[in-house]
């Protein structure tokens, strides 16, 4: 049994096929599929059931996916570890970031100038990025697929997972300026309950802003209408503005409108000025709604020095604290 042949089978596993698996290792199908099949000769088991579209693992072979993850990983952990002996730090780092973290600069908080820099200094370490849903990268965080992650979060960290808040700012409604909710705005706010039966823009299920939401919701008695989902704050802004429905984004989020838009802080009682075509951003109140980003990772820590390092990077130059 050789390293290569677990590698190769974990690939086709979590790829789904022979094809996927190659493209990912840069290696033919044809080589893929001769090693895995000349590992399930040596282990006299069928590791994979090829009937379906997709390539799913046996029995068998999702008791033999664990240990074949866990032998690759120790391999890569002493490599990790004879490097750092050496002073040279190497290795690859997993970081998933919410949609627009990236292009993000927060109170200092920059993820692409830490990077950047960490790069400049470590240049021997692959950082992969992947954008993806809040919920979805905390259970990667746990299954140990991400080292690091950039996550909305809609209340406390779920267990295993510790974060440092690096954006806490209040949810707004940004509608039309001549939307009835900013004649109905009293001191530039409106109740939650305002938002019963309209039409709502907002993130995808599993974003931490679009949790927050749904469990104000519930609380008050009524589901959110939302006809409109997109992944990045500055698309439900333009939505809005075209009058295709109540945005509820982050505040200051209502500035990407764009420079057709002529954005007014919804700071009066009655509608805001402006062109007609402009966005109100209304605070939404009774209760206040909060929107947190954060710096999330496996309490216990990133395995390999390289994402041990970077953590400590990424930690140092958030403004926030430790979530409890």
């Amino acid at each position: 049994m050789e390293l290569a042949q677990l590698r190769y089978f974990v690939a086709v596993v979590e790829e789904g096929g022979f094809t996927r698996a190659g493209a990912r290792l840069h290696v033919s199908q044809p080589g893929v599929s001769a090693q895995v099949a000349q590992l399930e000769r040596e282990l006299g088991q069928r590791l994979l059931d090829r009937s379906g579209r997709r390539v799913t693992p046996t029995e068998a072979g999702r008791a033999v996916l664990a240990y074949a993850r866990a032998a690759l990983a120790a391999v890569e952990g002493v490599r990790r570890t004879a490097e750092e002996f050496s002073g040279l730090l190497r290795g690859r780092v997993a970081l998933g970031l919410v949609p627009g973290a990236a292009g993000a600069v927060v109170d200092g908080f920059d993820v692409v100038e830490v990077l950047g820099a960490f790069h400049d200094e470590h240049p021997g370490v692959e950082i992969s990025l992947s954008e993806d849903t809040s919920e979805r990268m905390l259970a990667a965080l746990l299954r140990g697929e991400l080292d690091l992650a950039v996550v909305g979060l809609p209340g406390e960290p779920p267990p295993g997972v510790s974060c440092q808040v690096v954006l806490d700012e209040p949810l707004v409604a940004a509608v039309r300026e001549d939307d009835p909710l900013v004649a109905a705005a009293v001191n530039g706010g409106i109740p939650l309950a305002a938002l019963r039966g309209r039409a709502l823009i907002g993130l995808p299920r599993g974003t931490g802003l679009r949790a927050v939401l749904e469990r104000a919701c519930a609380q008050a008695g009524f589901a959110p209408r939302v006809d409109f989902e997109a992944a990045a704050p500055a698309v439900l802004v333009r939505l809005a503005a075209r009058g295709l429905g109540v945005a509820v984004v982050p505040s200051g989020a209502e500035s990407a409108a764009g420079p057709r838009a002529d954005v007014d802080t919804g700071s009066g009682s009655g509608s805001g000025s402006g062109s007609g075509s402009g966005l109100c951003a209304l605070r939404i109140t009774e209760p206040e709604l909060t929107g947190k980003v954060a710096l999330a990772w496996r309490t216990d820590g990133p395995s390999g020095p390289a994402a041990r390092k970077l953590l400590e990077r990424l930690r140092s130059g958030a403004p926030g604290r430790p979530a409890p």
